[in-house]
């Protein structure tokens, strides 16, 4: 019976080396996916957005004080996504001339937001369509009167 002959320091080194060498390759692989799909980041200064939270802060306050109910149904429908929205006052009555804007972010990749055009049918209520997706977004609803922002809300969604 013959006994395998011990590893020389020279296949151990080729061997430490091929081991390293795997290693490094799949980490090249995997960053470089990682960067190629990276969509951008949250904010591009957060000085600048430590900046907006007090005017945020006090918009919050006031849009609290209108006590509006605001509704949205995102649903979709052959090839599109319909989003309709409506907007009453603490009464329950429709709000009329406010001008709407609505955004579908995606939770993890900013080219894939989508901004829906949406228009007035009745007082107080808005419909608008984009292009069909299916998975999770954050339905941005802004509405406004004259420049100004009355109310703002941020909701995730998941449409399959």
């Amino acid at each position: 019976m013959t006994h395998p002959r011990p590893l020389t320091g020279r296949a151990v080194l080729l061997c430490l080396i091929g081991f390293f060498g795997v290693v490094a390759l799949a980490n090249a692989i995997m960053i470089r996916a990682a960067v190629s799909t990276f969509g951008g980041v949250e904010t591009s200064s957060s000085y600048q957005a430590g900046l907006k939270f007090e005017r945020e802060l006090a918009s919050a306050h006031a849009q609290d004080e209108l006590h509006w109910q605001v509704k949205a149904n995102v649903r979709p429908v052959a090839d599109a996504t319909v989003v309709e929205i409506d907007a009453r006052d603490a009464f329950g009555r429709p709000l009329a001339g406010l001008d709407a804007n609505v955004i579908l972010h995606h939770p993890t990749d900013a080219r894939a937001d989508q901004a829906v055009a949406v228009h007035e049918e009745t007082a107080g209520h808005f419909r608008g369509t984009a292009a069909r997706f299916a998975g999770q977004r954050e339905l941005m609803i802004e509405l406004s009167r004259g420049g100004e922002r009355l109310f703002r809300s941020q909701n995730r969604i998941v449409l399959r």
